[in-house]
């Protein structure tokens, strides 16, 4: 197939079209991880957007159920230098190509997706079409102006769980096909004494899940609008904000959730949930220019002076200046663009980071945030 994308600045890139026929609409933005092309394609925060993979080549070690972060793809569309169309790796069970027009999720290969990037890093991220129907330049570009900046959009409350929900072992197989929590407890961790963590669904990956779970936690997930009365109804020892797509501030619904339960439970946010502490805490949120996507950005921990290297996801970072520094304590940066990248309550039970410590990209640097978390109720609770 022939595909092509246009941007809504009028720049036009041709190439050709794998993955489902069609057209897809959304924010484009570029991610620099070398690996990992099914976790970003199944990560519920990229919701709403075009994503073009910096690495050449993409799809060959196909795919596999254990390693969707979630039950489906939520990317618009997938943006690659070259799409392979074989697989070569003992744990594939599906071609990429034939995984993508499975979830009906369009692939724009055959394109320098490095002048791509370099016009998305000068003129900022912005909305795109790809069509393999449409060849009509004007009207493809029309199409991308006419939907909704990515500014004002609540999309956690679409990607959203509906209903409330026990996360499992057993589920945790039937979901991914990952056996590995049988025996994913630490040998000296009492599994008696497992605290239940209620987790906010605001698109959360299922990596997080597990990582709760491999700290001794009996996690209930709950929808995005679940008020803080009803959370605390169900007596957790702790409560965890999930990543999530879209812009934070019209989320205004979590935000006074987040107020009413901080100093009544321990906290702990990332990505999405770190934005809306922010708020929360009182501070302001803002987009940035082409945004955080990649599995190779370096944090530096203010607390120790550790750098971390870190998997990010974000188009909006919150602003340090907004911050009162009288209660909360700043605690990473990014030592790229010196955005904030985690907070501390000086006080109350709460912390967040902006980036995902439940990713692996080769690094484990950051997953130490989940015992801080298990210690923090430990703490609460004793």
């Amino acid at each position: 197939m022939q595909a092509t994308l246009a941007l809504e600045d009028g720049r036009i890139f041709a190439g050709e079209g794998y993955g489902a026929p069609g057209e897809c609409l959304g924010e484009v933005v570029f991610n620099t991880s070398l690996t990992g092309y099914q976790e970003i394609a199944t990560d519920p925060s990229y919701a709403g957007q075009i994503v073009v993979l910096t690495n050449p080549q993409i799809g060959n070690y196909g795919t596999n159920q254990a390693d969707n972060e979630a039950s489906k793809p939520y990317i618009e569309g997938l943006i690659v230098r070259e799409f392979s169309p074989v697989s070569s790796n003992w744990r594939s069970e599906q071609v990429t190509d034939e995984y993508m027009e499975r979830y009906s999720v369009p692939v724009l290969a055959e394109i320098d997706t490095r002048a791509l990037v370099r016009h998305l890093r000068t003129h900022g991220v912005m909305r795109g079409c790809i069509s393999t129907v449409e060849t009509d330049p004007a009207k493809l570009v029309a199409k991308a102006r006419s939907i909704q900046k990515m500014d004002g959009r609540d999309l956690a409350r679409v990607v959203s769980t509906k209903t409330v929900f026990s996360f499992d072992e057993h589920d945790s197989r039937n979901q991914t096909g990952d056996s590995l929590l049988a025996t994913a407890l630490p040998q000296d961790q009492d599994v008696r004494s497992t605290l239940h963590v209620v987790a906010y669904d605001f698109g959360i990956k299922l990596n997080i899940l597990r990582m709760l779970t491999r700290e001794g936690c009996r996690v209930t997930v709950v929808p995005a609008e679940t008020r803080a009365e009803d959370v605390l109804a169900l007596k957790p020892d702790g409560v965890f904000l999930s990543n999530g797509p879209g812009d934070p501030e019209p989320v205004d619904y979590a935000v006074r959730a987040i107020r009413d339960l901080m100093g009544r439970t321990p906290i702990f946010g990332i990505c999405l949930g770190h934005q809306l502490t922010g708020l929360a805490l009182g501070g302001k949120t803002y987009k940035l220019k082409f945004g955080h996507h990649g599995g190779n950005h370096p944090v530096k921990n203010m607390t120790n002076g550790k750098v971390e290297i870190t998997a990010h996801n974000h188009n909006f970072a919150v602003d340090p200046e907004s911050i009162n520094a009288n209660e909360v304590e700043l605690t990473h940066v990014d030592l790229n663009d010196n955005t904030l990248e985690g907070l501390r309550h000086k006080t109350l039970p709460l912390f967040s980071v902006q980036y995902h410590p439940e990713a692996a990209p080769g690094p484990h640097d950051s997953h130490y945030l989940f015992r801080d978390f298990r210690n923090l109720m430990d703490e609460w609770k004793g």
